[in-house]
């Protein structure tokens, strides 16, 4: 395969094009500010948040948001039925539903890179098998299949990541290996392979640098999926466990009170939503940005 000088400012180019094109799309641009402003939330949740989140003071139980008769702007989200401030418990669960999105992609992505590279690439008997894993697994509904694995592992942090992690890896698989077919028969990979380049450089060197851009793509499109099943599994008290703020818990705190004081359930509800709906939107223009499908 020729190399030219040309090469790496072609693809310079075709990168800055890209990042431009997305930098043109306001509503994508808006939603991944949102995205950022979360994440600084969660990280310098310690200097952001206006009360300890576990704080507790029945005084206070179920005070109102500010703007309603008996709110204090001290409180600005109001309080639950502990007397807890939920505006700094939803900076505090914040931490809890980036993270845990941030680790299962970051764990599923990398065990799904390596499935489908060793499918695509060495097809036989090691494509046979993972295909057949990935197609066992999708057959079970994934918040059940959470449920199942956290009902035998038990409640907490990194049970939940295991649980989630354990199904979302064949997703990246399946891209990667629909990816890999195709690659792996184009000139440069042959001629890799003639000049006796080993399989693992030419899966990690010539395949996989070429199939990271759609990847990337799905890994921040299901990074809204997990931070929606972590909220789910907290929900049912499956996930982090009390008094560690977490958005599905605080939900569920509120379900006895929505009649008479429906801010204990909504905040943290509307925060899920505005986090998911933000990621949605920013990984769509990312797909049409950085893929070539979708690009002019």
């Amino acid at each position: 395969m020729t190399m030219t000088a040309d090469t790496p400012v072609a693809s310079e180019s075709i990168f800055r094009r890209n990042l431009s094109n997305f930098a043109a799309n306001r509503l994508a641009m808006a939603c991944a500010l949102i995205v950022v402003l979360f994440a600084v939330m969660a990280v310098f949740a310690p200097w952001i948040a206006p009360h300890d989140p576990n704080e507790t003071d029945l005084f206070r139980r179920l005070q109102p948001p500010a703007w309603i008769a008996g709110g204090e702007w001290s409180f600005l989200l109001g309080c639950d039925a502990l007397g807890r401030d939920i505006l700094s418990r939803i900076i505090y669960g914040a931490r809890i539903s980036i993270f845990i999105g941030l680790a299962v992609i970051f764990v599923a992505t990398t065990v799904g890179i390596l499935a489908g590279l060793a499918a695509g690439y060495l097809r036989g008997w090691v494509d046979i098998l993972i295909s057949r894993l990935v197609d066992i697994l999708l057959g079970f509904p994934y918040l059940i299949f959470a449920i199942g694995l956290m009902a035998m592992m038990g409640p907490g942090l990194w049970n939940i990541i295991l649980a989630l992690a354990y199904k979302e890896w064949v997703i990246p698989a399946r891209v990667v290996r629909g990816e890999t077919l195709v690659t792996r028969e184009l000139e440069y990979v042959e001629a890799a392979r003639a000049l006796g380049a080993s399989r693992w450089h030419i899966m990690l060197r010539e395949i996989l640098p070429n199939v990271l851009s759609p990847v990337i793509v799905v890994a921040t499109i299901r990074m809204a999926h997990v931070i929606i099943l972590e909220a789910s599994l907290s929900f049912l008290g499956l996930g982090v466990q009390p008094p560690t703020a977490s958005w599905g818990s605080m939900v569920s705190d509120g379900r006895a009170f929505i009649l008479e004081a429906w801010w204990v359930s909504t905040f943290p509800g509307l925060a899920i939503l505005l986090l998911v709906l933000a990621i949605n939107v920013t990984s769509q223009g990312l797909r049409d940005a950085f893929d070539p499908r979708f690009s002019e």
